[in-house]
């Protein structure tokens, strides 16, 4: 009888690390979706921006210019934006392990 509730409790802790997990997963997905759908916007927002002065420009030296700019912004951004997506697949990482960190201390 006793290893029956000990396998009970096992069971219970474990199905609860389960879907502790699993929300963390959702939240951190759900972030990693917003992030994504943000800089989509403002990628967008800025490519339509640098075309219009682009159309604009009076002189071809002046479109190269503007053109420079908006590749070193653009790269710029995306570095910046693949730094902030590694970092929020990294917490999400570390939020879905936690729940069973106790587990895996405890079978040691």
């Amino acid at each position: 009888m006793f290893q029956f509730d000990q396998i009970s409790k096992m069971s219970k802790e474990l199905m609860d690390s389960s879907l502790e997990s699993f929300a963390a997963m959702s939240k951190g997905l759900q972030a990693i979706n917003v992030e994504a759908a943000e800089y989509s916007k403002r990628s967008f927002e800025q490519g339509t921006a640098s075309f219009e002065k682009l159309v604009s420009a009076k002189s071809l030296e002046k479109a190269f210019e503007l053109q420079s700019d908006f590749a070193r912004q653009a790269y710029e951004g995306f570095v910046g934006q693949t730094s902030r997506m590694g970092d929020l697949y990294a917490d999400m990482a570390k939020d879905v392990y936690k729940p069973f960190e106790s587990a895996l201390a405890k079978a040691k």
